[in-house]
């Protein structure tokens, strides 16, 4: 085995890893963005708001990445009539497929939180929002984090499907690299390398923050079952 191929080939892979990170952050965000917006809208009392929402998220659920990469691709190009970026089309696919899995996680969070506090909250004169913005979403957030940080994870490792379209991300130039050396060992466990120390620092970080967010849970509760005058 030879690593060689990999220090002549370090800059023009650290580009392509560039273009990973930024295609992993800007879908990671909007993704987020979307999936709360269309997990609240799930839960909605106006069928108007929870239908589209729900057909939206069972469909993108049971269609596989690759044909949603496909469909923004090819399909979005025929009907406005001019052709997308490859790196617009992808961060765009991304966003689609991630946000309804995100909004199932945000759903099931939202319905995590007893229903009095929403109760109380609307009888105190806020508006449903209101309420999911200033009492709901922040304790459900806390609850969220581990499923969320898998999500994250897992559009991480997705991100090298671009290469299909011809992002040139990390695993594209791998395999343009491997195309002229022929080095697919070296070339491919070393891409993996890279995808495996970024996965395990966002898994570690997720158990700091949800072993953080326990530890906060138990100080409350001491202190709300403590005696005033102990």
């Amino acid at each position: 085995m030879s690593i060689d191929v990999i220090t002549r080939n370090i800059p023009y892979l650290y580009e392509g890893f560039k273009v990973t990170l930024q295609l992993a952050a800007i879908s990671i965000t909007l993704s987020f963005v979307f999936g709360t917006i269309f997990g609240m809208a799930r839960l909605s009392k106006y069928r108007i708001i929870s239908i589209p929402a729900t057909i939206y998220i069972e469909i993108v659920r049971g269609t596989p990445l690759i044909m949603v990469i496909f469909w923004i691709f090819f399909l979005i190009p025929v009907l406005i009539g001019h052709p997308i970026q490859p790196f617009p089309s992808a961060v765009a696919a991304f966003t689609v497929f991630t946000s309804a899995y995100i909004a199932e996680i945000v759903r099931s969070g939202i319905k995590s939180i007893p229903v009095g506090q929403v109760e109380a909250a609307l009888s105190s004169g806020l508006t449903y929002w209101q309420t999911m913005r200033y009492i709901v979403l922040p304790q459900a957030l806390t609850k969220m984090i581990p499923p969320l940080v898998g999500q994250f994870i897992s559009l991480f490792k997705d991100t090298s499907l671009a290469y299909i379209i011809g992002v040139m991300e990390l695993t594209r130039r791998a395999t343009i690299v491997n195309n002229r050396e022929y080095k697919s060992f070296e070339i491919f466990t070393f891409v993996a390398l890279v995808y495996f120390v970024v996965c395990f620092t966002m898994s570690k970080y997720a158990r700091y923050l949800e072993k953080k967010r326990r530890v906060g849970e138990d100080h409350r509760t001491e202190e709300k079952y403590t005696p005033a005058n102990a």
